[in-house]
């Protein structure tokens, strides 16, 4: 077998991240300027989509906040002290007072108090989609869910608080997770249909190659149709990036490549840097090649059933830090993310054919399971260690057992606590 090489040799990574760093700074540079544009024009009337709406509450008043994405990407929160019916998808043109507004606040979303001037009904393909799948579901919650899952609408606060409780919001979260699952299923639809016809008519073409860029054009145009969700863009160049690595004889698996992308996506796209989910999404893959880095001499049979466990106990302490919810259940998210590989692809056919609801019953006994959490945290001290030992761990072997081992030890706490 021909041993694959790393993409980077010497100085060759240094001048390429001179030239992400000029490309960094004209990529910011842009946004600063549309930043200028957006805080001169007065008054400042947008068109936005709503992404989310939920209801909360404070000293016995409560009120309602929307999440809303502008036509040229900003993103902002607004608050509405009176319940205008459910708005979610549709377009809203407001005015927006601004008080004070920073470059980074700009970035990363924002509040602002706005005055809705209109309310216009979408009717694009992507809520007709939605309609047609919650009309297959008799409970909301469970249409909501599936609505989340295949085209990234917004989750209730039920359903993020008890699938976080679970361990798999990330199921719930339209991700990697599902696209190497998509990805999978086309290479195989697109492949039955293609190898007859390459072996007829192409013979003189890498079938493969073939096979994926018909691939690799389908998930670009669901991230399109998606709106480019931070997590989706990860995945998807990490995808197209780690294929033409492969083709050419070069190490796939390997952290300098999960650098490299995460440089070339944060200079093209800096609003990445600000994105909480564009990070966890990063992290999930950076002990994926950790594991894989020290355990990938083992049985494949081996490695399908220990990297989830691994994963799921180094994710653990991201979760509890910024999620701050556990439950009695949560370990079971590992059998559900196995599981989830049969289940999602399934979901979808069941779904095209009409009988969608076919999961309902079983999911209403999931979602039951996940009521039942507790409210946790963990010290920045502590999730900084485990942070600077996975860091460490990637050079040193010591230093892995060491992460190992407070996964473990923090696994056991969390345990104890809610029991």
């Amino acid at each position: 077998m021909i041993e694959r090489v790393e993409l980077f040799r010497g100085r060759e990574i240094f001048i390429f991240l001179a030239v992400l760093c000029a490309i960094f700074i004209i990529s910011i540079s842009i946004y600063y300027y549309r930043y200028v544009q957006f805080l001169s024009i007065e008054p400042n009337i947008l068109t936005c989509k709503v992404q989310s709406q939920y209801k909360k509450s404070k000293h016995l008043h409560e009120y309602y906040i929307l999440k809303l994405k502008s036509k040229n990407g900003i993103v902002f929160y607004t608050s509405k002290g009176v319940y205008i019916g459910k708005i979610i998808g549709d377009n809203v043109t407001v005015k927006v007072i601004l008080n004070h507004l920073t470059f980074i606040e700009y970035l990363s979303g924002f509040y602002a108090k706005t005055k809705i001037i209109n309310i216009r009904v979408n009717n694009s393909f992507k809520e007709k989609l939605n309609y047609l799948i919650a009309a297959q579901h008799q409970n909301q919650n469970i249409a909501m869910m599936y609505e989340a899952m295949f085209t990234a609408h917004a989750q209730s606060k039920l359903l993020r608080r008890r699938f976080s409780a679970l361990g798999i919001s990330h199921l719930l979260a339209i991700s990697g997770f599902h696209l190497g699952v998509l990805s999978a299923v086309l290479f195989f639809i697109i492949g039955l249909l293609y190898k007859p016809l390459h072996n007829r008519f192409f013979s003189y073409r890498h079938v493969n190659r073939d096979i994926f860029i018909m691939v690799a054009l389908c998930l670009f145009w669901y991230v399109w149709f998606l709106g480019f969700t931070p997590s989706l863009i990860r995945s998807f160049f990490m995808l197209v990036i780690g294929y033409i690595l492969y083709d050419r004889g070069i190490k796939v698996v390997s952290m300098q490549t999960l650098f490299v992308t995460i440089a070339l996506l944060v200079a093209f796209y800096p609003v990445l840097l600000l994105s909480l989910g564009f990070w966890l999404s990063v992290a999930g893959v950076f002990y994926i090649f950790l594991f894989l880095q020290y355990f990938k001499s083992l049985n494949k049979i081996y490695i399908f059933f220990l990297l989830p466990l691994f994963v799921y106990l180094m994710m653990l302490p991201y979760s509890i830090y910024f999620f701050h919810i556990f439950s009695i259940y949560n370990p079971l998210s590992v059998i559900w993310t196995e599981l989830f590989t049969i289940f999602y692809p399934a979901s979808i056919v069941a779904h095209l054919f009409g009988f969608g609801d076919i999961f309902d019953n079983l999911l209403l006994k999931l979602l039951a399971l996940g009521g039942h959490f507790q409210t946790i945290s963990i010290s920045g001290y502590s999730f900084y260690l485990h942070v600077a030992l996975s860091l460490l761990a990637v050079r040193f072997r010591v230093f892995f057992y060491c992460l190992n081992l407070f996964a473990l030890f923090f696994f056991i706490y969390c345990i104890k606590y809610v029991t």
